[in-house]
């Protein structure tokens, strides 16, 4: 496989790079995020990879971080993501705040995403929530304003009830994050509550 690319951007247009390795040029498929921030074409460039092979051809898919291509390679790692909704879905959200939307069962942030509607938006929910990681979605929390998410499930209604009692986004999320995500929202948050208690 294909971990990284190290060369010269000889092209790019709206979602794809062209990095020119020792006379070979790599076509690379990637995110607005990535292509909003990449150098002027002839400057040096380097672009984390996944080699996407299907039964037609090979694709190339680059990032220009490791956090980046993990959250792309979680994404499609989810039945009915593919390579495309991947990339639609990190060109709208950076892997930080799909970490939140994830913990907190925030459909309605995954749904902004072109292609991704709500039955899509639950299934990469549940079946990523054990694999994001709690320090990612503490640190999406801390990045965006309380409004700018309608978080909803146990999660996300007791996030929100720890913020309203005064807790700071990022001690809401990482009190309620060391909770069994199990338990409904009545008792979610008292033991939240009973966490935050302790760690003063």
């Amino acid at each position: 496989m294909i971990d990284s690319l190290n060369g010269i951007l000889v092209h790019k247009d709206v979602n794809a790079a062209v990095i020119e390795c020792s006379g070979v040029g790599f076509r690379c498929n990637t995110t607005l995020s990535t292509m909003s921030r990449l150098p002027a074409v002839g400057e040096k460039l380097k672009l984390f990879t996944h080699l996407n092979v299907r039964e037609d051809g090979m694709e190339l898919f680059g990032f220009l971080s490791r956090e980046e291509l993990k959250c792309f390679r979680q994404l499609t790692s989810v039945s009915g993501v593919g390579p495309k909704v991947g990339l639609a879905i990190l060109s709208e959200i950076s892997p930080e705040r799909i970490a939140l939307a994830v913990v907190s069962g925030d459909v309605k942030a995954i749904t902004k995403a072109p292609g991704v509607g709500p039955k899509l938006a639950q299934r990469i929910i549940l079946e990523l929530k054990d694999k994001m990681k709690t320090q990612d979605a503490v640190k999406g929390m801390s990045q965006a304003p309380a409004e700018s998410f309608q978080m909803e499930g146990s999660i996300g209604e007791a996030i929100g009830a720890l913020i309203v009692l005064g807790y700071s986004q990022v001690e809401a999320a990482s009190a309620v994050a060391k909770q069994d995500p199990s338990l409904p929202v009545e008792k979610l948050i008292p033991a939240a509550l009973k966490y935050l208690s302790g760690a003063k």
